[in-house]
């Protein structure tokens, strides 16, 4: 159904079953986020605060905490949607999906008169609801905006950009109510207009929406191609039109249920931060655009839509199924001859790619070492948000790869067949993802390519080997070939590869092909997931990546054995995010009255 407003869905979804109500009052300082965390990993129901401490708002969580609930909510335009994408990819397949070009017409923005926002009521920030979901939070955030701002030198709708980057309410160096935090990550598309308006030397109008339909949530978060327009894929989503009118030159979505308008002043930056954040753990203070407050409206009965982010899975989680759902096989047409890409949500989503490529140009030979595969990298690197991966593994598809998604299976494909000699191409001094802190500043670390063609080279261990285990005792078996070394805390003195060497080990033929040093060897190993987010959230990979006779030849380096990557916790990391024990435990009370655990 094509829902008008968020209440709309919500309703839907407690006529189904998939909404619970919490009638008493919680708390926005870390009650409410906690509440979240335990019903998203239980993968229950959307969540309905009807009492919030110190706001007269209702706010809601969970929405979208499980894919078939976005699928559900979206069930009458999520078939269309795919169709048009598939159009996109395949114009020749128009013909045969008549019905979605029929709704096409959805993706008109609707303009509207001034008059409809006598449906809305000015308030001020301090009457929002002011979630802080994690304890060391610089203060209150809206974690599911939708941001909107329009090109300056286009001031045409056409060219606006909605998305969903963190906006900080209180705390820091604000002025309370009249000043709020705008914070965006490297390549987002708020980045280009802010430029313009900084080359025009004029302020940049910026309007943030929160709720209104669902759809509208889902287009800000859309990785969709420069020059289209959130505005339109959310009519489209939504089955109804984006409607929207103008006031004193910003833009109001009529449907959100609520509204701050305001502009960013050239050059204006203040501290923002630090933040709870999906790589788990918090991104710090930086200076960042300050949004001088023009109004905020409210509509009559609003809803507060929260999420909550932190060490994955979270609901960003379904976020990324939900997009992945939409999109389909959009890749392949993207970057010619890539055939998976899996951003690894475990690691961080943006630490980590794995990749499976395709040698086309060659059939007459028998391709035993990368060549296509290595520019399709780079198409990988340069694409997007895809950009801000500093690992990317690939390989050329075969009758026997694993899929991508079949971690532990691919991980050994890539180490039975990786050459330590050739298969390793770094790029240094660029830009990787700004809340990722293993780098040497922000925005600024390195990238690693490993990518591996051809036959099996050696047989990876599938068992600790003794000659191991007689040295390292505390060592363990990550996964075939992989093996975790407990070589005490981070001194940045002793030099691992020069140390490991001096063991007279063969480490290869002891079938050995990474080497991940830790404090925490049982952590790491405890599960799959723990060994991704420790392995490929702690290293930055021209400084953290070593090997067993490592050597430079024409500026390419390479090694004889086994790779070591030095996942230790270092000084300049950011904290990792924690549970305040008194709060959680009380949000488990509340779920377990809720039955909702």
């Amino acid at each position: 159904m094509a829902y008008t407003s968020l209440e709309d869905c919500l309703n839907d979804l407690e006529k189904n079953g998939q909404l619970t109500i919490i009638k008493e009052e919680v708390d926005p300082y870390l009650e409410m986020a906690a509440i979240q965390r335990i019903v998203y990993q239980q993968q229950g129901p959307a969540i309905l605060f009807e009492k919030v401490k110190d706001s007269k708002f209702r706010a809601v969580a969970n929405i979208f905490g499980t894919l078939d609930r976005s699928k559900f909510i979206f069930r009458n335009s999520l078939k269309s949607v795919q169709d048009l994408i598939q159009i996109k990819n395949n114009p020749a397949a128009a013909f045969r999906k008549i019905s979605a070009l029929s709704k096409a017409r959805f993706a008109l923005p609707k303009k509207q008169s001034l008059s409809k926002l006598k449906n809305f009521e000015e308030i001020r920030i301090q009457d929002l609801p002011l979630i802080t979901c994690w304890e060391m939070d610089g203060g209150a955030f809206i974690t599911l905006p939708q941001v909107f701002s329009q090109d300056p030198i286009n001031n045409d709708i056409a060219h606006s950009n909605i998305g969903m980057y963190r906006i900080q309410l209180s705390g820091n160096e604000y002025i309370a109510n009249k000043e709020i935090g705008l914070h965006y990550q490297i390549h987002r598309g708020i980045g280009i207009h802010q430029q313009n308006a900084i080359e025009q030397n004029q302020p940049l109008k910026v309007s943030i929406f929160v709720g209104g339909p669902p759809a509208h949530t889902v287009a800000a978060v859309m990785p969709l191609p420069e020059g289209m327009s959130e505005v339109n894929f959310a009519g489209l989503l939504a089955g109804r039109r984006f409607r929207y009118a103008v006031d004193n030159g910003n833009v109001v979505s009529l449907d959100a249920d609520f509204v701050i308008t305001g502009e960013i002043n050239p050059n204006e930056l203040k501290p923002e931060g630090p933040f709870g954040d999906h790589l788990g753990y918090y991104s710090l203070a930086h200076p960042f655009p300050v949004l001088k407050v023009s109004n905020v409206l409210a509509k009559k009965n609003a809803i507060w839509p929260f999420t909550v982010v932190g060490r994955p899975p979270q609901e960003d989680t379904s976020f990324g199924a939900l997009i992945h759902e939409i999109t389909g096989d959009a890749i392949k047409n993207e970057l010619p001859g890539v055939q998976e890409v899996h951003a690894v949500d475990a690691a961080g989503v943006h630490p980590l790619l794995l990749a499976i490529g395709k040698e086309r140009y060659t059939p007459y030979l028998d391709i035993t070492e990368p060549a296509e595969i290595l520019t399709q990298s780079m198409r990988i690197l340069g694409t997007g948000q895809l950009s801000l991966a500093k690992y990317l593994f690939i390989t050329s598809q075969a009758k026997d790869c694993p899929s991508t998604h079949d971690i532990p299976a691919y991980f050994r494909y890539i180490f039975e067949r990786i050459d330590f000699k050739r298969d390793i191409h770094f790029i240094t001094n660029t830009t990787i993802d700004t809340l990722d802190y293993s780098g040497f500043a922000l925005n600024k670390g390195s990238k690693v390519i490993f990518a591996t063609a051809g036959k099996k080279l050696r047989e990876l261990a599938t068992n600790l080997p003794k000659e191991i285990t007689n040295i390292y005792p505390n060592a363990k078996l990550v996964l075939p070939g992989i093996v975790a070394i407990d070589m005490g805390k981070y001194d940045a003195n002793i030099h691992l590869d020069s140390a490991i060497e001096n063991i007279n080990l063969d480490w290869e033929n002891l079938g050995i092909a990474m080497i991940v040093i830790t404090e925490n060897p049982d952590f790491l190993c405890e599960n799959l997931n723990n060994f991704l987010w420790v392995t490929f959230t702690r290293t930055n990979p021209a400084k953290d990546i070593l090997g067993i006779h490592s050597f430079y030849s024409d500026k390419h380096w390479g090694c004889e054995g086994p790779i070591i990557l030095d996942a230790r916790i270092k000084p300049h990391h950011a904290p990792a995010l924690e549970e305040n024990p008194e709060v959680y435990n009380r949000a488990l009370q509340i779920c377990k009255k809720y039955q909702l655990i």
